[in-house]
């Protein structure tokens, strides 16, 4: 664990997500939840050891498996934009990978079998603050990266936990995306109150303002390539020709590049289904 603010911590070493815990006088604030069972078991173990006040809050960035498969297991209250709760609550309790699909972290694992999902106990449409310390938390809605996508902004620390908006050393999640959203949201991310800020991606831990416009070059050139194979043919043979190009983007150990190709192909085939084909293809989580 990483204090990166005074009482204000990251944790890495988990798989899937990199997670935040914020230890102020009322109690906990946790950002996202490992999705192991012996990760959320090394996790609380790691919490009850920062003492602070009693109670504890769970935020959920998005609805995502890999940051909420273990929310419930967290036993605490749990709050994320209003969109989280008709997600959650509409996914079958038997929950098993049949090997790898969206590229997710949770696939390489097939252990998860009747999952009692935990829809959040407290919602908010477009914003909301927790007064836990003499300084509020707030919560903001930041469409794009996936449906509910949320920011938490410590302003009186300068800093943002900003979910998927960003990642650095993997491929983003494109499948549930609203690209021209997220677009927007790295514009604004990128804006000069944002400048000093200190980044925190949910899947790469500390980020910079160079590699949020290296995002969103990424994004553009998605678009780009969408519209490119939109009027050809057979389009989605086409993708699969794109994806050792997209992947040089990032660097990774060789052993995540089956994973990774499978995340792009995944996101890449629903992206141009919703824009071009939208009776293919399921509704957004």
């Amino acid at each position: 664990m990483e204090e990166i603010s005074d009482q204000i911590f990251i944790e890495s070493s988990f798989a899937g997500v990199s997670l935040g815990a914020i230890n102020w006088p009322h109690g906990l604030i946790l950002i996202d939840s490992p999705f192991r069972v012996e990760d959320i078991r090394s996790w609380r173990s790691a919490l009850l050891n920062m003492g602070g006040g009693v109670d504890r809050m769970l935020i959920n960035l998005d609805a995502h498996p890999d940051r909420t498969l273990g929310s419930r297991a967290m036993e605490c209250s749990v709050v994320g934009q209003e969109k989280l709760t008709h997600i959650l609550r509409s996914r079958p309790v038997t929950f098993k990978s049949q090997g790898l699909e969206s590229g997710a972290e949770w696939e390489l694992y097939n252990t998860f079998t009747g999952i009692r999902w935990a829809p959040p106990d407290l919602s908010f449409s477009d914003s909301l603050q927790i007064h836990w310390n003499s300084e509020p938390l707030l919560l903001e809605h930041h469409p794009g990266p996936a449906s509910g996508a949320s920011w938490v902004v410590i302003p009186s620390h300068k800093l943002i936990f900003i979910g998927d908006a960003v990642t650095v050393d993997q491929p983003p999640f494109l499948g549930f995306a609203d690209i021209p959203a997220w677009l927007l949201t790295l514009e604004q991310l990128a804006a000069n109150p944002f400048q000093n800020h200190l980044l925190i991606s949910s899947r790469s831990g500390i980020v910079t303002q160079k590699q949020v416009r290296r995002m969103s070059e990424f994004l553009q050139k998605i678009n780009a390539i969408l519209d490119e194979l939109s009027a050809r043919l057979y389009p989605l043979d086409e993708i699969m020709h794109q994806i050792p190009v997209l992947l040089k983007a990032f660097e990774f150990p060789v052993e995540r590049h089956e994973l990774y190709a499978h995340r792009l192909k995944w996101g890449l085939e629903r992206q141009y289904y919703r824009r071009y084909r939208p009776t293919h293809v399921e509704p957004d989580e």
